[in-house]
């Protein structure tokens, strides 16, 4: 019964997708608002079908309705509930059906914010985003169909999702966020064909789009450093990223994603690079596409791919039809959104996004590049190759320095033409400032790793900008308005607060970049065994081998040993531990770390002796680890704090005024 309820909501929701992507088209060329309401009400029946379907999906999953296909895949009466809960997305079609949840989600919120706004974009946009949900619900109603009934007899119990899906907390949220980031970046796109199909991209309209790619980004930002943390805490290398192709494939749209949101300040600002802009976010959303390609389809051999399926093919063709369309798009009307802003100086903050914009797109090329050359080269010639880190680091290096040096740059320059004298003033102090952290970090780092330092220097320099940005605001009305430090902040802030979260977020981005040049240059690392009751030093540390401890669960099995480390002052205990689960043949490790702010003890259990008389390790000491998983956090701050602005009131009467400027 669940399994066909669940098939007549998904079968609902293919039905409204589809009317609702004609009658959205028929709304934007006969210009009618009966049909966009039409339209409208078609876009919310596919929301709450599919959101029915994954209530129905769930329901099953939780009790253990093994009739279900997918539930007796991925189920298990062993398996706590939380897991079982988020199996949803532990296998393909539960995956496929969580991107049409999350779909369900963007375009029913998009529904409702557009309902009397922005006549002349809004059919066209809906329509566009009707016909991703129509192709997903097609996914769920036919090759991807988690509700097909399992094969007679019917199980009476089921093996559980897979180990690695089950063996860390963070698999509760790090899927998700990466599908709320692919997902969302079907609203910007829907806007951004609108946009082009009706020739008008407005201040308004301009807006709403870089606030609508502002949330699947932050989301896709969140999902890729969780992701590396799932690696580091779960895979046991002692690492969190090594441009695995998954890894990648989340990474491109991040980087066209970015681009697009610092471009998309031009159009309001000085009507420039509103086609360019609009290129960026048809681009990300084609490399979403790609991504969801690369993660699911089986054609790629990584950690992060789950399955393999035969919607591979199919989705490549969907892949190639939106590429197409956008690329017959494109040509035909990004005529009709050229602006009318002057070219910008050499010098001046128009250019420096310009360059921003050039060198994201660069790094996402060449990355991209990279990551499929092997599979090219072997459809091509049945060449096996593989492309490693040596030649995304050569490129990913030079460049993040030069990005993280223009993130300071840029809100440090003036905008139009700035003089000379402008230009001197507004970059002497935050050079000096680089300098200063270029000399701290070679007293402290050395002199080994000139990249690193280079990092360094850069992000003295981005620091100063940022911090000096919202530190001005503050003096100039405790200067002016006679207001203390507490009130001259908080109206300060009021009046800035999107501002104020731009610079927050670049913050963040400057602790995780610095963080991954100095862990990824210092990390230490060797494989010891020990015996029972025995110490092995390493770097200034001591380990231990006490015992090993037996621990069963409902769905697994662990042996973990204590590991007594001491070094630095301090002394604390250990556990890695081998994880046995019923459907897997061998153990699944599970390292076990000590993280304080300055390093990263990292044990990685190898091997457990016959007689529990020794064990093998591998053991790393990373710095500075935790400051990425901070600069995650700060990220989130600054972008909520950009998304939702809290209303000021008026500047009182009584405040003093400013005092008049003399006329230059």
């Amino acid at each position: 019964m669940l399994g066909q309820a669940g098939q007549i909501f998904v079968l609902v929701a293919l039905a409204a997708a589809m009317a609702g992507a004609v009658t959205g088209f028929a709304a934007g060329s006969l210009r009618s608002h009966g049909l966009l309401r039409w339209t409208q009400t078609l876009s919310r029946w596919f929301a709450v079908s599919m959101t029915a379907a994954v209530a129905v999906m769930e329901t099953a999953l939780i009790r253990h309705d093994f009739s279900v296909k997918y539930v007796s895949e991925v189920g298990s009466l062993q398996t706590p509930l939380y897991i079982t809960i988020v199996s949803l997305w532990s296998s393909l079609s539960g995956s496929i059906l969580l991107w049409g949840l999350i779909l369900a989600i963007f375009v029913g919120a998009f529904t409702e914010w557009s309902r009397d706004r922005h006549p002349e974009n809004t059919p066209w946009s809906l329509a566009t985003m009707l016909v991703i949900c129509a192709f997903f619900s097609f996914l769920i109603a036919g090759p991807a169909n988690p509700f097909t009934p399992a094969p007679s007899p019917v199980p009476t119990d089921g093996p559980g999702p897979n180990p690695l899906l089950q063996n860390h907390v963070l698999m509760i949220v790090h899927p998700p966020m990466l599908y709320l980031g692919y997902v969302g970046m079907t609203v910007p796109f829907g806007m951004a064909v609108g946009a082009l199909i009706s020739g008008q991209l407005g201040p308004a309209w301009t807006q709403a789009l870089r606030r609508a790619l502002l949330i699947p980004w932050g989301f896709l930002s969140v999902g890729i450093v969780l992701g590396g943390w799932w690696a580091y805490a779960v895979l046991g290398w002692g690492g969190y990223w090594s441009w695995d192709p998954v890894e990648n494939a989340s990474f491109l749209p991040w980087l066209t994603a970015t681009a697009a949101l610092h471009s998309a300040m031009l159009p309001s600002r000085r009507d420039a690079l509103k086609g360019w802009t609009v290129t960026l976010v048809l681009v990300t959303f084609v490399l979403t596409l790609l991504g969801t390609f690369m993660t699911r389809s089986g054609v790629f051999n990584s950690v992060h791919s789950f399955t393999q399926s035969d919607i591979g093919p199919i989705f490549l063709a969907f892949l190639g039809a939106v590429l197409i369309a956008c690329v017959l798009l494109l040509a035909s009307r990004i005529d009709k959104l050229a602006g009318e802003g002057a070219n910008p100086t050499l010098i001046s903050r128009e250019s420096s996004f310009l360059v921003n914009n050039l060198l994201l797109v660069g790094l996402c090329f060449t990355v991209l590049l990279g990551t499929t050359f092997p599979l090219i080269m072997e459809a091509a010639k049945g060449v096996r190759l593989s492309v490693g880190e040596p030649y995304f680091n050569q490129v990913a290096m030079p460049t993040g320095v030069a990005l993280l040096f223009l993130m300071g740059v840029g809100p440090a320059l003036p905008w139009g033409e700035p003089s000379l004298q402008k230009v001197v003033q507004a970059l002497g102090p935050p050079v000096v400032a680089s300098l200063v952290a270029l000399g701290l970090g070679a007293a402290i780092l050395g002199t080994s790793s000139p990249w690193t330092l280079a990092t360094v220097w850069a992000a003295g320099f981005a620091t100063y900008v940022s911090v000096a940005a919202m530190v001005s605001p503050v003096l100039t009305r405790m200067r002016e308005k006679k207001e203390s430090v507490g009130g001259a902040f908080t109206q300060a802030f009021l009046r800035n607060q999107r501002r104020y979260g731009g610079y927050v977020v670049h913050l963040g981005i400057v602790i995780i970049v610095v963080a991954v040049a100095i862990s990824h240059a210092w990390r230490q690392d060797t494989e010891v065994t020990i015996p029972k009751g025995q110490t092995v030093s390493f770097a200034g540390y001591d380990f231990r081998f006490d015992m090993v401890e037996k621990v069963r669960e409902p769905h697994r099995t662990r042996q973990q040993v204590v590991v007594t480390v001491k070094g630095e002052g301090e002394e604390f205990v250990l556990r890695p531990a081998l994880n046995q689960y019923e459907m897997s043949m061998n153990p699944i490790g599970s390292p076990d770390v000590h993280s304080t702010a300055k390093r990263d003890v990292y044990l990685s259990l190898l091997k457990i002796g016959d007689t529990n008389e020794s064990i093998s390790l591998h053991i790393y000491l990373n710095p500075v680890i935790a400051w990425l998983w901070w600069g995650m956090f700060v990220v989130i701050f600054g972008t909520l704090l950009t998304l939702f602005t809290i209303r000021r009131a008026p500047e009182s009467a009584a405040a003093p005024a400013p005092a008049p400027q003399a006329a230059k």
